[in-house]
């Protein structure tokens, strides 16, 4: 009897956490939350089609996105999209690449989906931590932290992505530079309102939707910012900050390290790069999605 209820306790867990198995997690169980949709019920995309961005004539100047240069190759992935499959796999010159953005945090990153020698698929688990997305690959069912870049569950715990370049930018800008570039296409086999931005007043309000670990009143929690890690230490460049500069482009040390930080303070998009110029991989999202898991972050301070 104590055996069947062992078993039953066990099976319980499992069917709150849309069937994943959290025991022994790296995070907190109490700490991870059901944002609402089961697993794969944002669905991710795994046959993207591209289009050339000369002939894309359903985006408005100022629409948003992500912004990827890489093995050759030039691609945008409008967060039009990305609002409603979060999750993109996807291959560049025959490498695989893995595309995320979680609404919740503003928060676009991109992988190598390349872990321990094995190209995995990932999808939308359902879950959240510290309002943050949930990934989870098809082949272990491990459950990965996007901004911890890190398997929190499963076969896979501990084991981390690396992290590949992108950026937040307007899709005028990026056009106007990579007229021939890649567009990340509506045709993704999904009936999706892809005009309609589902977080459109979230991203603009004080509130967060899910608890978090850490928070700060030091700026809006949806001021966006530049987050980075250097030596194992991690920094924040608010907008809020970069805007009091009259240029754009700013340099700073840190870490051992001096960094240039390139950006537009009007239209919240920048990068970050070595003194050799090479690209960082530096995260644009919101204040209180870097600051949660970053509380002890060093900010940057305009001047």
């Amino acid at each position: 009897m104590f055996a069947l209820l062992i078993v039953w306790v066990i099976l319980s867990h499992v069917h709150a956490y849309n069937g994943f198995d959290i025991s022994n997690a790296l995070i907190p169980a109490d700490e991870i939350h059901a944002g609402g949709p089961d697993k794969d019920g944002i669905p991710a995309i795994t046959h993207p089609h591209f289009e050339k961005a000369d002939q894309v004539q359903w985006l408005k100047p100022d629409a948003l996105v992500l912004a990827l240069s890489w093995h050759g190759a030039v691609r945008a992935y409008p967060l039009s999209i990305l609002n409603w499959h979060e999750v993109v796999n996807d291959h560049v010159s025959g490498q695989p690449i893995l595309i995320t953005y979680c609404p919740l945090c503003g928060s676009g990153m991109a992988f190598s989906p390349n872990v321990a020698g094995r190209n995995l698929t990932f999808g939308v688990s359902g879950l959240l931590y510290n309002s943050n997305l949930l990934l989870y690959d098809q082949e272990t069912k491990s459950l990965w932290s996007q901004v911890r870049s890190q398997a929190v569950s499963g076969p896979l715990k501990g084991e981390r992505l690396s992290l590949i370049p992108v950026s937040l930018e307007r899709w005028s800008d990026w056009r106007k530079r990579y007229p021939q570039g890649e567009v990340l296409s509506r045709d993704t086999g999904f009936e999706r309102d892809y005009h309609r931005n589902p977080y459109y007043q979230y991203a603009r309000d004080k509130g967060v939707m899910f608890p978090v670990a850490f928070r700060s009143r030091r700026y809006h929690p949806k001021e966006r910012v530049l987050g980075v890690k250097i030596n194992g230490q991690f920094k924040a460049y608010p907008f809020a900050e970069l805007a009091k500069e009259n240029v754009q482009w700013v340099w700073d040390e840190f870490a051992g390290e001096t960094v240039e930080i390139r950006f537009d303070a009007a239209k919240r998009t920048g990068r970050i790069f070595t003194s050799e110029g090479a690209e960082l991989s530096a995260v644009n999202l919101f204040w209180f999605a870097w600051y949660t898991f970053h509380p002890d972050t060093a900010v940057y301070s305009g001047q």
